[in-house]
């Protein structure tokens, strides 16, 4: 069976946010065929570990996809179509491939559940508050798709909700009331008129987004709106805290508010730094033949920062694909990605040695 072949049958297996269990199966019972390896379920969660090893690294993939339908899996050559083909259920079948060679480095494999929806359903932060020791690492790979190239880090993200008020009034008397969607248009045109900032890191650029992603206001045909709201999202280089990236925001916008006005912060995810100084991570880029980039994205690779793990993205596929009607993977990408990895793990890691 070629590797695309292993991947095709993981995307054929229906795995959207919250109905991770059957692919969690499928993981499950082949990483337990693994005599060395010891192997954990935590809901829809699965760990594995080498036996009687110090975790030298961490691989983590996310099981779950966006919502779609797998039934338009096809194959047109040496390339697989199909939701969740790059993200990241490519990245997965390597993992599993990986797992099944007993290194001299000592290894932990996360795939887990609920990546794609709200952080705090994260199974990530399940396996955390449940078996913390499984997560214990000097260092973590999440493979998110990235075409070969390691990419650094990750920009937090801040959703914010903006409410301005106005006064209701008939739209042929409208002197007589105050248009609250009209009040929109200076935040609009701030928005609109926005220069995104760029942070230079460790040798990558990070590069700040700020987009208004929903509007919503209005009563009926013949009334002048007394609310319209705005939900706003910020993209935020590492070199911010989430506290700097709120203060900044919430200093932008004040001028443009009037008492009775609200700023409600509705999700707020922490940038993570590139973390190429670490001479493992270094390593890891080298063998890529490629220079890292900045991951403009959110990641876990920010989960992994929050506990002082550092952490760098490299998966297989094509970012720019996923989540899109054209998302798929090429045969020679996942190549690309367990070759790359398979020379990685051979060297070792001082700090993971399995003992002899």
């Amino acid at each position: 069976m070629s590797r695309l072949d292993a991947v095709e049958q993981l995307v054929r297996t229906p795995s959207v946010s919250e109905s991770e269990g059957a692919l969690a199966d499928v993981v499950e019972h082949e990483l337990r065929s693994i005599q060395h390896l010891d192997v954990t379920r935590v809901g829809d969660n699965v760990v594995a570990t080498t036996k009687g090893a110090v975790t030298g690294v961490l691989l983590a993939a996310h099981l779950d996809t966006v919502p779609g339908d797998v039934s338009l899996v096809r194959r047109e050559g040496d390339t697989l179509y199909g939701l969740g083909s790059c993200d990241t259920k490519g990245s997965v079948a390597g993992l599993l491939e990986l797992a099944r060679t007993p290194w001299a480095v000592g290894v932990t494999y996360v795939f887990y559940a609920r990546e794609e929806i709200a952080r705090a359903r994260s199974g990530l932060l399940e396996v955390k508050e449940v078996r913390p020791d499984l997560l214990e690492t000097p260092l973590a790979v999440v493979a998110e798709p990235t075409l070969g190239a390691v990419e650094a880090g990750c920009q937090g993200s801040l959703r914010a909700r903006l409410t301005l008020r106005g006064q209701r009034a008939h739209t042929s008397r409208p002197f007589t009331g105050r248009n609250a969607i009209h009040r929109l248009a200076p935040l609009l045109r701030d928005f609109s008129d926005y220069q995104p900032r760029e942070v230079h890191l460790e040798g990558v650029t990070y590069v700040e987004q700020l987009q208004v992603v929903k509007v919503v206001g209005g009563v009926a045909n013949n009334v002048v709106p007394d609310e319209a709201t705005l939900v706003v999202n910020f993209r935020f280089a590492p070199d911010r805290t989430s506290q700097e990236a709120e203060a900044w925001f919430r200093e932008r916008v004040e001028p443009m508010l009037d008492q009775g006005d609200d700023v409600s912060i509705e999700d707020l995810a922490p940038a993570a730094p590139p973390s190429l100084v670490h001479a493992d991570l270094a390593r890891l880029v080298e063998l890529t033949g490629r220079p890292a980039r900045a991951k403009v994205g959110w990641t876990d690779v920010a989960t992994f920062a929050a506990w002082n793990i550092p952490a760098v993205n490299f998966g297989a596929g094509d970012p720019l694909l996923a989540h899109s009607a054209a998302e798929c993977l090429r045969e020679s990408e996942v190549n690309e990605f367990v070759e790359t990895l398979t020379m990685w793990l051979a060297e070792g890691f001082s700090s993971g040695e399995v003992p002899k």
